[in-house]
């Protein structure tokens, strides 16, 4: 009995002292938050990062990030695409500086709440969707729910399509591997070696160089930021409602369908299984490039975006142009 005693103070110990402690708010404000952040609260508590960047003038985009990353990873197209678009970027609920959803909701619900948030807080009207990953199933669950607001809509490596029946599925990477059981969500939700998050973040891309010493400790910390390893732990297992994948055919929003054909979290099949069932998209493949064209190939991808939304919203100064 004393023995089983002393093994239990032993692993209570070792859980104490090695657990990752979360990062502090206010340092993390002051290292990732820049004179463009804003923050756009609800009544309930919902706080949303944000910045409204670029031309003023030109027609809005927002770009919505994918899973465990945040705001920062669309700060290449936001300075390619600046000239000529207002561009708007924020961190969705249970990522980065916004931190954990007051009510833990990760269904799409909760996530578009945020969306709706920033949309209210800038009078915004019409806006084109620019979404990679879970941010690309945010974006086009919101144009189904939305036609009258979105325009465009762009898809990066988005989720949600319906894989052919014969697909095999692609290795997730290591943190979303352990997040997948009880246990593993309750470790990830205590320990937090920035080794780990290194691999994952790694894993995502084909383009190494662009996961430097400066990005993986952005994941890290951001991850650490208060409640946000909880919510990555929630989210993995909200209800993402797979029955939607079908009602893709119902948006008739014109769509653009990017994709890296090195793609390892979601693999490059899928964009067919998008571009089939949307009735007005196109599809342009990155060779050699992973999961986030948008850092490994930011001039293409900001070209193909630009090309895309010039079709359906010219710039600024050629509406004025033509006006004159």
């Amino acid at each position: 009995m004393q023995k089983a005693l002393a093994f239990i103070i032993v692993i209570f110990a070792a859980l104490f002292f090695l657990r990752t402690p979360d990062t502090n708010p206010a340092e993390m404000r002051a290292k990732y938050a820049n004179d463009a952040s804003r923050f756009a609260t609800s009544g309930a508590g919902l706080s949303v990062h944000y910045r409204d960047q670029g031309n003023p003038d030109g027609p809005p985009l927002i770009l919505i990030h994918g899973s465990g990353a945040s705001l920062h990873t669309w700060e290449p197209l936001a300075d390619l695409l600046g000239a000529d678009y207002r561009v708007i970027t924020y961190t969705q609920p249970g990522h980065g500086l916004t931190g954990p959803h007051p009510d833990e909701d990760y269904t799409f619900a909760g996530m578009a709440e945020a969306l709706d948030l920033v949309v209210a807080e800038l009078g915004l009207e019409q806006f084109a969707l620019v979404g990679s990953s879970m941010g690309g199933w945010v974006s086009w669950r919101y144009a189904h729910a939305h036609p009258e607001r979105v325009n465009a809509l762009v898809l990066i490596s988005a989720a949600g399509a319906p894989p052919p029946e014969d697909a095999e599925g692609a290795p997730l990477a290591i943190g979303f591997r352990i997040l997948k059981s009880p246990a593993g969500r309750f470790l990830a939700e205590h320990f937090a070696p920035r080794s780990i998050v290194e691999k994952s973040a790694l894993q995502s891309v084909s383009v190494k160089s662009v996961m430097d010493e400066a990005a993986v400790d952005r994941y890290w910390e951001l991850l650490r930021y208060p409640g946000n390893r909880r919510a990555a732990g929630l989210r993995s297992v909200a209800d993402r409602e797979p029955q939607f994948g079908e009602r893709l055919r119902d948006i008739g929003t014109p769509t653009l369908i990017l994709w890296g054909d090195e793609d390892r979290f979601i693999p490059v099949t899928l964009a067919a299984a998008f571009a089939e069932r949307m009735p007005n998209a196109q599809t342009v493949i990155y060779e050699g490039v992973g999961h986030l064209p948008m850092e490994e190939a930011p001039d293409r991808t900001a070209q193909d975006i630009a090309a895309f939304l010039q079709e359906i919203s010219p710039p600024a100064d050629e509406v004025a142009a033509s006006v004159e």
